[in-house]
């Protein structure tokens, strides 16, 4: 659960668990209405929604500190350059996952959290929490096999644990974001810039607004990078939103500047309907291609 400047967190009841979790195989992954194809082949969207698809078929509901979550953890690390767990600090079985590119410093951190909502029962999040994860994963092994420009930015791959507030939570602020927390309060001195994934991946509706909280000069390189391979129209001119709380909120407020690409009016959101018939490949691809082309401009800038 996030929470924004008039959206605070809190439990969903059980009343709005308005359908099962299992996908109809038909329209799991099927194009997306209004999301354009991108016109560059750097991302692989078709193995990225593959992970995406494996996240939810294969773990299921998995919480932060659930033994699906390890499981997922133990893979997620091997798929990740140079792949490593961090613990959290000061909550034990929580650990982020991270992966580097080397380069120099301070690096360019590329960030998802891969934790689901305890509540409801049964949330398999395919939006919230495996799309990012699945971007993020194969964003990296993209940019690892990318040529390395002299004195390219390092590039930081990070996946939070703990995202989402645990059951009893009157304040996610601080019992959220457990993960992020952790990790900024460690390196935050040592990143330029953050890119957050989040809700990237709907088949409806699709549209990124600007997040109160993001820098306005990243989000426009943003922009720009969506516009270089085709899909900008995601990406309107003027459209912003509120601000909301996300794993990117430690870092802005260290001030690292931050986007957070979230689109936050997705309808499934927090309900068990956030499953494999929300979600698209197109969605995923475009917004691959588009970090991918923002992050390689990134790394080159001095």
């Amino acid at each position: 659960m996030l929470a924004g400047a008039a959206l605070l967190a809190s439990t969903l009841p059980s009343g709005s668990e308005s359908r099962a979790t299992t996908p109809s195989p038909a329209s799991a992954g099927a194009t997306a209405p209004g999301v354009p194809a991108p016109t560059a082949k750097r991302f692989d969207g078709r193995r990225a929604f593959a992970l995406l698809r494996a996240q939810v078929r294969d773990y299921g509901w998995r919480p932060a500190g659930s033994s699906a979550l390890r499981r997922l953890a133990l893979r997620l690390r091997g798929l990740l350059p140079n792949g490593r767990f961090e613990a959290v600090a000061g909550r034990p079985g929580l650990r982020n996952i991270v992966g580097t590119i080397p380069g120099r410093e301070p690096a360019i951190l590329v960030g998802a959290h891969y934790d689901v909502e305890s509540l409801p029962k049964g949330f398999v999040g395919a939006n919230d929490g495996a799309a990012g994860t699945a971007a993020v994963v194969y964003l990296a092994k993209a940019l690892a096999r990318a040529p390395r420009p002299a004195r390219a930015r390092a590039v930081r791959f990070v996946l939070f644990d703990g995202e989402e507030e645990p059951p009893g939570c009157a304040d996610f602020l601080n019992c959220g974001l457990r993960g992020s927390r952790s990790y900024a309060e460690r390196h935050a001195g040592r990143v330029s810039s953050m890119v957050l994934l989040d809700y990237i991946a709907a088949k409806e509706d699709l549209r990124f607004a600007r997040e109160g909280g993001s820098d306005a000069g990243l989000w426009e390189q943003l922009r720009s990078a969506a516009d270089a391979v085709g899909v900008g129209s995601l990406f309107p001119a003027g459209l912003s939103s509120g601000e909301i709380l996300d794993d990117h909120t430690p870092f802005t407020s260290r001030g690292v500047r931050a986007i957070d690409i979230i689109d936050f009016d997705y309808r499934p959101r927090d309900t068990l309907a956030d499953n494999l018939d929300a979600v698209s490949q197109r969605s995923l691809d475009a917004v691959g291609e588009a970090v991918y082309r923002l992050v390689v401009r990134l790394r080159a800038a001095r």
